[in-house]
């Protein structure tokens, strides 16, 4: 799995980096984000391309990704400014047309790889055509928007009432890469997180974000003691993708099954 944690401070992606964290991302969206998810216990980022620049100098083994506004009139300067400062994968969020996608692909232009995030119900009215177009390298299924888009309660009601496998099963044909979602620690999450890793490997997902309850910087009395954090938590990961590898297809069903029980009682539990 490509792990990839969000930050703009160059000392924590430095330590996600010795962690082994495939994806440093840093994060410049906020063109209609407080509206979408302002009343959400989300974390509306605030970067700047001075952090990307940061983050860029500290990089050496993992790759910066950064994630710009949707397209606006100044997506061609914004989109020029994030390579020239060391993008290497640049990420298109809340899209919803292939149109839009392709005008994304041509300003980058080959400049740097490209991660669609595929967040609306339109996008996956329209994935058939997005993914037709030729220069997508990675598409990332963001769950919080998407559950909004469908008028849902729990961000992760779209992974087990068939939105997922569907936009899964269309990626796999594609044979573009992709991955949703976050994780928190293992033991850890609203739904543990080794369920979700579970339906990665089910579904043939191989991207993941580290949520900002993977590690509460606040924990750490230093930066020593951050990456040794990182460390182990990132290594207990890569166990249970060992474990994971070693199942039968059964255990994927029944996992799917605990997943949607478990699911199903916190949407119940949202509603009242």
């Amino acid at each position: 799995m490509k792990l990839m944690y969000i930050t703009p401070e160059p000392e924590i992606a430095k330590a996600a980096q010795a962690a082994g964290v495939d994806w440093i991302f840093v994060d410049l969206e906020t063109l209609g984000k407080q509206d979408r998810q302002g009343h959400l216990d989300t974390v509306i980022s605030r970067h700047t391309i001075d952090d990307v620049k940061a983050v860029r100098s500290v990089l050496s083994n993992s790759q910066l990704l950064v994630r710009t506004n949707p397209l606006h009139d100044g997506s061609v300067s914004e989109i020029d400014s994030v390579i020239a400062a060391g993008a290497d994968i640049v990420m298109l969020p809340f899209f919803t047309t292939a149109d839009e996608v392709n005008k994304f692909l041509s300003i980058v232009d080959g400049r740097a790889q490209t991660c669609l995030l595929l967040e609306t119900p339109e996008a996956v009215d329209n994935l058939a055509d997005v993914v037709e177009l030729s220069g997508i390298d990675y598409v990332h299924i963001g769950l919080n928007d998407l559950h909004l888009g469908y008028d849902l309660d729990f961000m992760f009601e779209p992974l087990i009432n068939g939105t997922v496998d569907h936009i899964a099963s269309m990626l796999r044909q594609s044979g573009v890469e992709f991955g949703f979602g976050g994780i928190a620690r293992l033991g850890e999450g609203t739904l543990a997180s080794e369920r979700i890793l579970a339906e990665h490997r089910r579904l043939g997902s191989n991207m993941v974000i580290l949520s900002r309850s993977f590690l509460n910087t606040n924990d750490s009395a230093g930066l020593q003691d951050l990456e040794n954090l990182f460390q182990r938590e990132v290594q207990r990961i890569r166990n249970y993708e060992a474990f994971l590898q070693d199942q039968t297809d059964g255990f994927f069903v029944e996992n799917r099954v605990a997943t949607a029980h478990t699911a199903n009682r916190i949407v119940q539990e949202i509603r009242g």
